[in-house]
């Protein structure tokens, strides 16, 4: 890695990193309790120096936040197109800071932070080995790609893209330049979910024999929303936010709240209920969740080859004034080539159910939320993993037998390969399956029929017209690839 010509001195690095018993240090005298990352990959010269893009709800709770918590990285640069957001972001990073470092040492972010307000400014910032991309769905790929084009490695928020034919381009130039990127699939990693690795690793090594069906039961998103016009708030750049969709009027319930606090920043914004920006919950926590399914299944790398279900949809009711259109309650059902089917419902429980000839595991997040306002509160007294029979769960992985990808967290895990050169627990290509399974299911509620895939090939295998132009949608030239 390049050298960091922003690190901190030696000195501010001592007085702002670690908590010494013997109060302060002076490098003359107590040269040996120097810490070992003065000098070793943590040295400030070796640090990875990151910048947030996006500076909203799961940006400040969960990816600023959890990056913050770790030495081997500096965030010394956000941006928004809010510039409430962006302007206020540098506290937010060094609240951050300032809690890791009180709670487990290390650095408290006593450096000068870069605001930006359009993130191919930012981009264009050598110092800047890394970024954080925490934006609307439909922002994911084509932002991911100009960061790994401009030599940055990145840490994406799920799903992977807006689209399948998206995802496929975001993962290429990912591939062609050789950077890493590490998808927000953080229950692949053991802090704070180490029970969904131990589902998949027991499911892939025969503990409930054949493995059969797999169901995955995931939150519910409401109809609503105002469609009044509003003013478009100065602070805020709306046609950018737009982005590479259609140009559409600006009403707050389709972009996120304007007040401050936790009614503002820390809420669910309406854009995650508005198809023009994603898929509902079948990409916001199906991402989630059939990427496990695809972990425990051995088809991380794949994907279904039938797709057929139903979904109410709001707009299906004539006298619907709403402006969130999102599917509402749904079941769609998947086959893969090895024989599994694949149950999506949001009448499921919470969780991804394994159900094999020698009987099941259930494994679910419990009551542990990334943010204030995930909807997890049906899981209120869940065992997070369970199975038909208790010695199930005390079986243990032998030493010959199928070890998954072990990660201590999952943005550590991004910074330690970045460092190491080898690939993280998420990578773009897994991220970009499961991403395309989820838009396969919803094409399959939009049409109301079986759709037939080719994983292989990335294409309907029948020729199918419709469903086929679902795999792409039209973009704007000014904010495309």
């Amino acid at each position: 890695m390049k050298k960091n010509t922003n690190a901190v001195s030696r000195r501010k690095f001592l007085q702002s990193s670690g908590k010494f018993a013997a109060g302060t240090l002076v490098m003359s005298q107590f040269p040996t309790i120097v810490p070992s990352s003065v000098f070793g990959k943590n040295a400030p010269s070796n640090r990875i120096n990151v910048g947030a893009i996006g500076c909203g709800r799961i940006a400040v709770t969960h990816d600023i936040a959890s990056t913050a918590r770790f030495n081997s990285a500096r965030i010394i640069a956000v941006c928004d197109l809010d510039r409430n957001r962006a302007d206020a972001a540098p506290a937010a990073v060094k609240s951050s800071y300032s809690k890791a470092a009180k709670e487990n040492g290390g650095l408290t972010g006593d450096w000068d932070m870069k605001v930006y307000y359009d993130y191919k400014e930012l981009l264009q910032n050598k110092d800047i080995d890394a970024v954080l991309v925490s934006l609307p769905d439909h922002h994911h790929a084509i932002v991911s790609t100009h960061a790994v084009n401009a030599g940055k490695h990145v840490y994406l928020q799920k799903p992977a893209s807006l689209t399948i034919e998206e995802g496929r381009i975001l993962s290429n130039a990912v591939k062609k330049s050789g950077k890493i990127l590490q998808l927000g699939s953080q229950q692949r990693s053991a802090d704070p979910w180490p029970q969904f690795k131990k589902a998949a690793e027991l499911v892939r090594n025969g503990r409930i024999g054949q493995l059969k069906t797999v169901e995955v039961g995931l939150p519910g998103d409401p109809g609503g929303g105002n469609k009044i016009v509003m003013p478009v708030p100065a602070s805020l750049n709306y046609d950018a936010w737009l982005g590479a969709t259609p140009e559409a009027f600006y009403t707050e319930d389709r972009v996120h709240s304007q007040e401050a606090g936790s009614k503002g920043i820390n809420s669910r914004p309406g854009w995650l209920r508005c198809e023009q920006f994603g898929a509902g919950m079948i990409t916001g926590w199906g991402a989630h969740h059939i990427d496990i399914a695809h972990w425990g299944m051995d088809m991380e790398y794949s994907g279904p080859i039938e797709i057929w279900g139903k979904a109410n949809f709001p707009t299906d009711d004539p006298n619907y004034t709403g402006l969130w259109n999102v599917h509402g309650i749904f079941r769609t059902e998947a086959l893969y080539a090895n024989g599994v089917t694949m149950v999506v419902s949001n009448e499921l429980p919470n969780g991804v159910k394994f159900i094999g000839t020698e009987g099941w595991i259930w494994v679910t997040r419990g009551n542990y939320r990334v943010t204030d306002t995930d909807p997890v509160a049906d899981n209120n007294g869940v065992k997070p993993i369970d199975a038909s029979n208790p010695n199930i769960l005390q079986s243990v992985i032998g030493a010959n037998e199928i070890h998954l990808y072990d990660s201590p967290e999952q943005h550590l895990n991004w910074l330690n390969c970045i460092q190491s050169g080898k690939q993280p627990v998420a990578p773009v290509e897994i991220g970009h399956r499961s991403c395309s399974a989820c838009l396969l299911h919803q094409i399959a509620m939009k049409l109301k029929r079986k759709i037939y895939w080719d994983p292989a090939k990335e294409r309907f295998s029948n020729n199918d017209p419709e469903a086929t132009a679902m795999l792409s949608r039209p973009r704007r030239k000014q904010y495309d690839f």
